[in-house]
């Protein structure tokens, strides 16, 4: 295969939106078709993910993409990230390195190369291509001022006697700036999506990418709203400093957003020190979905409770969380401004479920579920009690209220 053959290849992979890794798996595989022994590539970038620093990849030529790796932000001073080749490239801003494998001298510090050299490679060539997109930084005066660039890292590693030939470095020259372009096209989506996921949720992520919401444009449906607060919150807002308050807060969230999210909810948003997630409800599976929020609210609970015991050994403050679960009919989807717009829930059910989650201070529960919930939820009718009829502020007739069968206030 030709380099013009393979450039036409990739352009028409990114045009295609082709996966990550069928890109780099088609790459490499047609880097041996012309003729070069690529036996090993490391693809990677970061991101613009508020948890998520940069993904890469490894790909064999016997069995194409074998290895993912994820790097959180707070891994940037590890030292497998420090002890890659590529941490001195991009900190001298190097483009382009080459290291000679064969032999038995000695080589640098760096651990990715020894091993390759075990295995039989005799010579490693790595790149830095800048994307150009700039991440504005708290605090710069301009967002060119000392911003982190999108960039994409790509190495290569061959067992050919005597490293790449001079024909193979033309070959690669030709080709990796096409396969730049290539991935940042595939890619970029993925980093939209996973950022909007971050802050909207997964599923108006999806909605928001496709271009299927528009304002105003909302649909009815049938949902548990699972609604939560922190109790006393306030009091701990005027004593304790600015980023203790933000800790505090993102413990707190860590223990209902994780249970929720693997349960089936979506997180639709945070309301200050308080959280409204919503169960999506279809035919025939209504008991099912509320086992399904019952069993996130019991977790959540559960890991507050351990949240409360660890801040308590470290003489940090707590605090405890009121959580409500009601089932009723929302309408979801966007409200706002022409200039910004909300992706919520919203309707009298989503206002009933704030208004039960403010009456377990009064009644001494952690947990209220309304008699709606209670109605629809057959599977866990068993683990229920009556906590009697109560009024709701703003709502005409009294609802009977209830509880988790020996839960504790």
């Amino acid at each position: 295969m030709t380099a013009i053959a393979m450039a036409g290849w990739l352009a028409q992979a990114g045009l295609r939106n082709m996966s990550i890794e069928e890109l780099v798996d088609g790459f490499g595989r047609r880097l041996g078709e012309a003729g070069l022994r690529v036996r090993r590539m490391f693809v990677g970038m970061n991101t613009l993910h508020p948890m998520v620093r940069a993904r890469s990849l490894i790909w064999n030529s016997g069995e194409g993409v074998a290895r993912h790796f994820e790097f959180g932000h707070a891994d940037i001073d590890s030292a497998q990230i420090q002890q890659s080749p590529f941490a001195a490239m991009l900190r001298d801003g190097i483009a382009e390195l080459r290291q000679n494998l064969e032999g038995n001298g000695p080589l640098p510090d760096i651990p990715v190369f020894d091993e390759l050299r075990g295995v039989g490679m005799t010579e490693w060539m790595g790149w830095v291509q800048p994307f150009g997109e700039l991440t504005p930084q708290v605090g710069r005066s301009t967002e060119g001022d000392h911003a982190e660039r999108l960039w994409l890292a790509v190495s290569a590693a061959t067992d050919r006697p005597g490293g790449f030939s001079d024909e193979d470095l033309v070959v690669l020259h030709e080709v990796l700036p096409v396969f730049a372009v290539s991935m940042k096209a595939v890619s970029m989506r993925g980093i939209g999506h996973g950022l909007l996921a971050a802050y909207l949720g997964s599923d108006p992520a999806s909605r928001v990418l496709a271009g299927t919401v528009l304002r105003g444009e909302v649909q009815s449906v049938e949902a548990v709203v699972f609604f939560t607060d922190l109790r006393g919150f306030t009091a701990l807002a005027d004593t304790m400093p600015g980023r203790e308050l933000i800790v505090l807060l993102d413990d707190y969230f860590s223990c209902m957003v994780q249970p929720v999210t693997a349960h089936g909810g979506e997180v639709l948003k945070f309301m200050g020190d308080g959280m409204l997630a919503a169960f999506a409800v279809v035919i025939g599976n209504r008991a099912e979905v509320c086992a399904a929020a019952l069993a996130a609210a019991k977790e959540v609970l559960t890991r507050v409770e351990a949240l409360n015991i660890e801040r308590a050994k470290a003489g940090q403050p707590a605090t405890t969380l009121d959580v409500s679960l009601h089932i009723g009919r929302v309408l979801y989807g966007n409200v706002g401004s022409d200039t910004r717009l909300d992706f919520t829930v919203i309707g009298p059910a989503v206002n009933e479920a704030s208004r039960i989650e403010a009456l377990c201070q009064p009644l001494g529960q952690a947990l209220l579920i309304s008699q709606a919930f209670a109605e629809a939820a057959t599977e866990s009718r068993d683990r229920l009690v009556s906590l009697g009829r109560h009024r709701l502020r703003g709502v005409r007739e009294d609802t009977e209220l209830f509880g988790l069968a020996n839960q504790r206030p």
